[in-house]
């Protein structure tokens, strides 16, 4: 079963907003075995929609639509669709009902006439109940095409497709059982990794696939399979992940299905009983960041230092003036300072620090752009690593933060 994703908005097509409905409709369609054929983001304009829908509906069993059913004129989703099914709008009474509960409990104004507009739906629609907002989703067929319509608003379009359009399609179709197995690994590039797996990709059965995705410093290995039962589709996968462990073992950091990299680290320190100390400079909180956007850090995390200025090494670090002045900022030395001082500060067991250049001048130091130093220290003994970066200011601080988290993984794991 295919679908193809419509979002509909100006907004996105000026880059004023980011289209992150897709890919949040995309990853849960592909869980219950619908593939995804095409996603397009199309302007509120009548000819532009139509001819969106119907190509749609050539090509796919699915089409979901998000946007453009809003109570204001430039909204005509709605119209759209009642003028390509061949249908006419009728106002909802259930619908009217929620959006009178929901201007008298909630919002506690007198509902304007575009508001009431919005219980207007295709006579012909299924209506779905949007419990989030006063716009409600529709289910719509022409012919053997299912069209769903849904608001723009993120988490209305997310609490519509995961308690009423995921049940219906999964209740009124069979689906194939499709499994995703990504690899996350560290510290080697694409084409090097690429290079190892030639014997084992030319091996693959057709009904898996292998795909790479880099990105700073490390390279996801999505493994994808489908089939009508599920037992089978399993066994492939653990067949093929028992060929392909062994040949990246050195670089493997762990399965994305357990979190992102830096929880795979930070689970390491809670198994470890460890705690962690970080002082930055030219990453400026970047690294602290990664660990703090997931729950739990205080498990772990001892505390932070962002020094960015040489004077705040020196008043806040506590870092020796002579140092900085006979090896510059930017060096192993001063990195290593760092990360001792950070650690006797937050009294933790291990302590990281940055100290680089990312650009795009070279600052208080004069070593080239993109060099960056980081130092690990613990009460056993510490060590630096100086690493150049490239040029790009934002890849560089990505790189560095993902250095990082590859080092304390390697420190962590000698104990």
């Amino acid at each position: 079963m295919t679908a193809e994703i419509i979002t509909i908005g100006d907004e996105i097509l000026i880059g004023q907003i980011v289209d992150t409905n897709s890919a949040f409709i995309a990853k849960e369609l592909n869980k219950i075995g619908v593939s995804i054929r095409q996603i397009t983001s199309v302007q509120d304009e009548r000819e532009h929609l139509l001819e969106s829908f119907a190509f749609a509906k050539a090509n796919a069993d699915i089409v979901i639509i998000t946007g453009g059913l809003g109570p204001t004129n430039d909204d005509i989703t709605k119209h759209i669709l009642c003028e390509f099914t061949n249908d006419a709008l009728v106002e909802n009474a259930e619908v009217l009902r929620h959006i009178t509960h929901i201007f008298k409990t909630y919002i506690k104004r007198p509902m304007l006439p575009g508001n009431r507009s919005q219980a207007m739906v295709p006579s012909k629609a299924e209506v779905l109940t949007n419990k989030f907002g006063t716009a409600p989703g529709m289910w719509l067929e022409k012919e053997a095409t299912i069209f769903i319509s849904m608001p723009g608003v993120p988490y209305e379009m997310k609490g519509l497709l995961e308690n009423e359009v995921i049940p219906r399609i999964k209740e009124r179709f069979e689906l194939p059982y499709i499994e995703h197995k990504t690899l996350l690994t560290y510290g080697m590039g694409e084409s090097m990794i690429a290079q190892r797996l030639e014997t084992f990709e030319k091996n693959l059965p057709k009904a898996i696939k292998l795909a790479y995705l880099p990105s700073l410093g490390s390279v996801r290995l999505r493994l994808s399979s489908k089939g009508d039962r599920e037992e089978e589709v399993s066994q492939r996968m653990k067949d093929q992940l028992k060929q392909l462990l062994p040949l990246i073992e050195d670089v493997f950091v762990g399965f994305e299905d357990e979190g992102a990299f830096e929880q795979v680290v930070a689970q390491l320190f809670v198994k470890k009983g460890k705690t962690l100390a970080i002082a930055e400079s030219c990453t400026g909180g970047a690294l602290v960041q990664r660990f703090t956007q997931h729950p739990g850090a205080s498990q772990y995390l001892k505390g932070s230092s962002v020094t960015y200025a040489t004077q705040s090494k020196i008043e806040v670090l506590g870092i020796e003036k002579a140092t900085i002045e006979k090896n510059t900022v930017v060096s192993e030395e001063v990195a290593l300072e760092m990360a001792t001082r950070v650690r006797e500060l937050y009294k933790s067991d291990i302590g990281i620090s940055t100290t680089g250049n990312a650009g795009p001048s070279k600052g208080d130091s004069d070593v080239p752009v993109g060099t960056v130093c980081v130092a690990i220290s613990t009460a056993r003994a510490s060590v630096a690593h100086t690493f150049t970066m490239g040029t790009n200011r934002t890849r560089v601080i990505g790189k560095a933060v993902n250095k990082c988290l590859e080092l304390l993984q390697e420190e962590i794991l000698k104990n």
